[in-house]
């Protein structure tokens, strides 16, 4: 069986210590870390990879993974930082 190609979105952050965190939102359970982006992107695959073939076998873990509909790459538009000024009365 040929084997298709789905993108997962990914959101990855850099915490306090510097450590760069990866999560897979469309996937339940799917996160990463690593000490540089290179890593941390090569840890959230392998662990994207795990999640998959758990799927395949757990049909109920399965049914809460939200696949990517089609093939192309969404338009994928970006995220801000809003500032607003703000203080607990």
């Amino acid at each position: 069986m040929e084997k298709e190609v789905l993108n997962f979105k990914v959101l990855i952050e850099q915490d306090e210590d510097g450590i760069f965190v990866a999560s897979v939102p469309a996937v339940p359970g799917c996160f990463s870390q690593g000490k540089t982006y290179e890593e941390v992107l090569a840890n959230v695959k392998d662990a994207l990879n795990l999640c998959l073939e758990e799927a395949k076998d757990n049909q109920q873990y399965a049914a809460k993974i939200n696949f990517p509909k089609n093939k192309e790459a969404d338009k994928f538009i970006g995220v801000a930082d809003i500032p607003m000024r703000f203080a607990f009365a």
